[in-house]
């Protein structure tokens, strides 16, 4: 019979998760404090333990630690009252299997438990009680720790640490509304990243617009962000609608954010806070709902150490941060990366699907890949080839 330990400050959430999972065969003890669990736990072992992440004591980052270094073996659950998934990042990427948000209900807490003393070494990607994701087929969207990059329409997800940490963080934040910061070197697929996140949220089936903010001159970087009307300066022979309100409801993302010209990112700072943008050459204010992703391959905090990039706009951006790892780290997904790659070509060609040779495999394998997943894709053969 399986050992379950539940930490929780609440007497009534004790009481009523000790009785829902006795009842399904569960030997269950509680507690109202981190440090009587864990003296009950250098006592007893326990195959789970479900732990609140706010206790009078301690909090569930501490407690994880002791635990962990405690007992190793013993698979922890996170209690939040918090929607912040942030702490819940936090906790996976330090050896939590996964979290779960109050309110709570018994039958997901169930399935959850189940999952994790079935497999404990794989953790659950999707949080409970999250906004649903978008429903994926078998090949494309794999619901398990993996990383991707968009491929005609679909997912190419591979399977080595690095890429599943990344779906972990990807699929906790994408069912919130916080804005994203994707770092990672030239083409790694922020857009990709970017894509997927707006995939699984709630703006699903809203606009994605996406604009790479290096190829914007400072003379038109606002007409394209916001719009402009008819006669607002030379060359305006009509109205524009700007990107912003064409992703209304939707989701923007702003790649190479670092090479926004300095004013403006005041002008952009303004639309973030007032979620109002205001054509070129108008007085009319013209209210804008949209997620914000934005993408750099430089360091956003150090371009605000340099005084290029505004602090102010920086911390608006850094709701939640992703790297993405380059492709000489991912080495485990090369083959599912180029199988995919050689698949999609052979349809765009209508020829039967190539096959590399294992001379030329080897190749593939050994080479470094400095432009990562996009010079991988538009790669015939390794240069070393």
């Amino acid at each position: 019979m399986k050992r379950i330990l539940i930490v929780d400050d609440e007497i009534n959430i004790c009481t009523l998760l000790s009785k829902f999972l006795s009842k399904h065969g569960f030997k269950t003890e509680s507690t109202m404090t981190g440090a009587q669990a864990l003296k009950m736990l250098k006592e007893t072992p326990f195959d789970l333990i479900l732990c609140d992440y706010r206790l009078k004591d301690t909090d569930g980052a501490q407690l994880l630690n002791d635990i962990r270094a405690l007992s190793p073996q013993t698979v922890v659950i996170i209690i939040t009252g918090y929607s912040d998934v942030r702490i819940a990042v936090d906790m996976v990427k330090n050896g939590a299997y996964d979290y779960i948000s109050k309110p709570l209900y018994p039958d997901e807490i169930l399935a959850l438990v189940n999952k994790a003393l079935t497999n404990p070494g794989a953790p659950v990607p999707q949080p409970v009680q999250a906004a649903p994701a978008v429903a994926v087929s078998q090949e494309a969207h794999r619901p398990q720790p993996s990383g991707g990059t968009q491929n005609g329409g679909q997912y190419v997800y591979g399977e080595s640490e690095p890429s599943r940490q990344l779906i972990r963080e990807l699929t906790l934040v994408a069912p919130t509304d916080y804005s994203v910061i994707i770092f990672g070197e030239t083409g790694t697929g922020k857009e990709s990243v970017a894509h997927l996140i707006h995939d699984h949220s709630s703006r699903k089936n809203q606009p994605f617009i996406a604009i790479d903010c290096g190829a914007l001159s400072r003379e038109l970087a606002a007409s394209e962000l916001f719009g402009h009307e008819k006669g607002s300066f030379t060359g305006a022979i009509g109205t524009k609608i700007g990107a912003f309100e064409q992703a209304h409801g939707g989701t923007i993302f702003l790649d190479e954010i670092a090479n926004l010209p300095y004013d403006v990112q005041v002008a952009l700072l303004r639309v973030i806070q007032e979620k109002q943008i205001r054509r070129v050459g108008s007085m009319k204010e013209i209210a804008v709902d949209v997620r914000l992703i934005v993408a750099s391959n430089e360091n956003l905090f150090e371009a605000v150490q340099k005084g290029k990039f505004r602090e102010d706009l920086f911390h608006r951006f850094n709701e939640f941060t992703i790297h993405i790892p380059p492709l000489r780290d991912r080495g485990d997904d090369l083959r599912s990366f180029v199988d995919a790659f050689l698949s999609q070509a052979g349809r765009e060609l209508n020829k039967p699907e190539a096959a590399l040779s294992e001379e030329v495999w080897e190749c593939f394998r050994n080479y470094d890949w400095p432009g990562n997943i996009r010079e991988l894709k538009t790669s015939s053969a390794a240069p070393a080839c």
